[in-house]
């Protein structure tokens, strides 16, 4: 082997270690895959925070709709309450009997007492 193998042996080792010295620096660093990591992990974070934030609005307007419901149904409840009594009150002024009241169911009453019944 001569001189020259050797230079051209040498030269080469010298240009793979190049290689792999840019190879390591193109290559993205630890650092940097964490950071993407943390950016895609915010990423699907603010993506739930606003899937649940609509789902909240959502629940939210429906448990409007359903008080507004009840609170009509209340008033039609009472409004019931109030003509039966008149109606039972005509009836005794005009000298008849009314027909006795049924029973209040017992799933019904916890609902009636909040009104007078």
């Amino acid at each position: 082997m001569g001189v020259d193998t050797w230079v051209q042996a040498g030269m080469a080792v010298v240009a793979a270690a190049g290689g792999v010295v840019s190879a390591r620096s193109a290559r993205r660093t630890k650092r940097q895959e964490k950071r993407d990591d943390f950016t895609a992990v915010t990423d699907r974070m603010e993506k739930e925070i606003g899937r649940q934030g609509s789902r909240i609005s959502e629940l939210e307007s429906d448990s409007v709709v359903k008080q507004e419901q009840i609170t009509g149904q209340g008033a039609a409840i009472s409004w019931l309450v109030v003509d039966r009594r008149r109606l039972v009150s005509y009836i005794r002024k005009s000298g008849l009997e009314p027909p006795l009241p049924r029973p209040i169911p017992e799933r019904a009453r916890p609902y009636l007492d909040s009104i007078d019944v």
